[in-house]
C-alpha cells in the first residue's frame, strides 16, 4: 500500500474506480429516447479523459518518495549545542582550518621542546657546561581570525625565561604583502631564523658569535629584536621563486646593535630565490643586509652583508631513506670605531647526508674573524651523527675541534637530547 498525505491507494481502489466508470458508461443505454448518440460519444470521451488523468496522478504518487521516519541519535553520542558568538554570522563559531579547528578556536596549539646537552673535553675559551637543560622552548600558536595569526615562543633556561619570539602575522594584506609585528629573529641569512632545536648541529657557527653579536653565554644567539617585517613575492621568470623582505627593529640586538635614543632603529633586508633544478633537487640563494648603531653611540654604524646558499636533494621514491643538504653562508662586517674601523669576514659550510630512515651524518667547517679585531680569527671543524627514534625525539652527538685566536685548541664531544610534547608548528623550510 502506498501512503501519500493521508490517502491510501491499492489494487481494490483501482478496480472500484474502473467499475464505476463502466457503470456510468452503460447506464445511458436504457434511457433510449432521452439521450442521443452524440451525447453518449461526448460523455464517453469525457470519462476516458478522466480515467487517464486518474492514472497519471496515481503514477506520479507512486514515483514520489515516501516520508522516512528519522531515527533518533543514540544516547551515547548526543549532539552538542554551540553557544552563539557575538559578531559571527548566524551565531556560529568561525571555522578557519576545517571542522577540526572549530573545537580549538579559543585554545591555541601548545608545545614544549626540551633541549638537554652535555659536553666532555677541554675548552678554556668558550666552555659548555658538563650537563645542562640548555633550553626548554614553549610555543603558543593559533589562528586568531581569517586575517591574523599569532605565534609565541618562550625560552625557559637555567638563567630564567625569555621571549625568544612573539609576533602577529597578517597574511591577507592587500597587494600581496605579508606583514609581521612583534619580536622575531631577523631574516639575515638562512640559519639566523632557525631555533636551536631545528638546527642540524648542537651549536651555532662561529660567525654567529663573532660577527652577529652573539654572546658565548647565550646559546640561542643571533640577530633578534622587536620590530615589524614586510615580505612580498616578486614576479620572476618561469619556475623561479623570488621573495623580498624588509624589517625595521628597535635597534638592540646583543653586542651587534645598541640604540641610545629612540631614532636609533636598525634595518634588515633579505632577498631569497628558490628554483627546482630537477624533480628531486632544488637550490636556494639569498642575499642579506643589516644596518644599525653600535655600542660607541648614535654616530657609529655597523653594517653586515651576507650571502647564503642551500642545495637540497631528496629522491622521490626513497625520500624517507635518503636525502642530502649542503649549506654555506658568507658574512662581511663593517664596524665604525673611533680609533680604527674594522672590516671583518666569516663563513661556514656544512654537509648533511641521510644514511637510513633514522640516521643522519653531517660535517661543518667554520672560519671567522672577530668583529672588534680583524687581526684575530677562529676556526672549527665538526662531525655530527644524529639518530631520530621518532619525529618527537632526537639523539645527536658532535665531535668538535676549535682553534681560537688565542692560539688555543679545544677538542670536545657534545651530546644532545631533543624531545617534544604537544603540538609544535613547523618552522620555515
Amino acid at each position: 500500500m502506498l501512503t501519500r498525505s493521508g490517502f491510501s491507494f491499492s489494487k481494490s481502489t483501482t478496480w472500484l474506480t474502473l467499475t464505476i466508470v463502466w457503470v456510468l458508461m452503460l447506464a445511458p443505454t436504457g434511457l433510449g429516447a432521452q439521450t442521443t448518440s452524440e451525447d453518449l460519444l461526448a460523455r464517453f470521451k469525457a470519462l476516458e479523459e478522466r480515467v487517464r488523468a486518474l492514472e497519471a496522478e496515481l503514477e506520479t504518487l507512486k514515483a514520489t518518495p515516501t516520508k522516512t521516519q528519522v531515527t533518533p541519535a543514540p544516547a551515547s553520542a548526543p549532539s552538542v549545542a554551540t553557544a552563539p558568538v557575538p559578531g559571527t554570522p548566524s551565531g556560529q563559531l568561525p571555522v578557519y582550518a576545517g571542522v577540526g579547528a572549530r573545537s580549538k578556536v579559543f585554545n591555541p596549539d601548545i608545545g614544549v621542546i626540551g633541549n638537554f646537552t652535555g659536553a666532555a673535553g677541554r675548552n678554556r675559551v668558550n666552555p659548555m657546561p658538563f650537563l645542562s637543560l640548555q633550553e626548554s622552548e614553549v610555543s603558543f600558536q593559533a589562528i586568531i581570525d581569517p586575517f591574523a595569526r599569532a605565534d609565541f615562543f618562550l625560552a625557559l633556561g637555567e638563567e630564567g625565561v625569555e621571549v625568544e619570539e612573539g609576533y602577529l602575522t597578517f597574511p591577507a594584506v592587500p597587494g600581496g604583502f605579508l606583514v609581521r609585528v612583534g619580536k622575531m629573529r631577523a631574516a639575515f641569512g638562512k640559519t639566523n631564523e632557525m631555533h636551536n632545536h631545528s638546527l642540524p648541529w648542537i651549536d651555532r657557527p662561529l660567525v654567529a658569535f663573532n660577527l652577529m653579536g652573539g654572546d658565548i653565554d647565550e646559546p640561542d644567539t643571533g640577530i633578534k629584536d622587536a620590530g615589524f617585517s614586510v615580505s612580498r613575492i616578486l614576479p620572476a621568470p618561469g619556475g623561479l621563486f623570488l621573495e623580498a623582505t624588509v624589517q625595521v627593529f628597535r635597534g638592540d640586538s646583543g653586542s651587534l646593535f645598541q640604540s641610545s635614543r629612540r631614532s636609533d632603529a636598525s634595518v634588515v633586508g633579505h632577498l631569497k630565490s628558490f628554483y627546482d633544478l630537477t624533480e628531486q633537487t632544488n637550490l636556494e640563494l639569498g642575499g642579506s643586509y643589516a644596518r644599525g648603531h653600535n655600542d660607541f653611540g648614535s654616530g657609529f654604524i655597523t653594517r653586515l652583508f651576507g650571502l647564503d646558499a642551500t642545495l637540497r636533494w631528496k629522491p622521490l621514491r626513497r625520500a624517507i631513506y635518503r636525502s642530502f643538504v649542503a649549506r654555506t653562508e658568507f658574512t662581511w662586517s663593517r664596524r665604525d670605531d673611533p680609533a680604527n674601523p674594522q672590516r671583518t669576514f666569516g663563513y661556514f659550510t656544512s654537509l648533511d647526508y641521510q644514511l637510513a630512515r633514522r640516521w643522519f651524518l653531517g660535517g661543518r667547517y667554520d672560519w671567522s674573524e672577530r668583529a672588534q679585531n680583524a687581526a684575530q680569527h677562529d676556526s672549527s671543524g665538526s662531525l655530527i651523527l644524529t639518530y631520530w627514534p621518532s619525529e618527537f625525539s632526537a639523539i645527536r652527538s658532535q665531535l668538535r675541534r676549535t682553534r681560537y685566536a688565542e692560539n688555543t685548541a679545544a677538542n670536545e664531544l657534545l651530546i644532545q637530547f631533543l624531545f617534544t610534547l604537544g603540538t609544535h608548528g613547523a618552522h620555515s623550510y
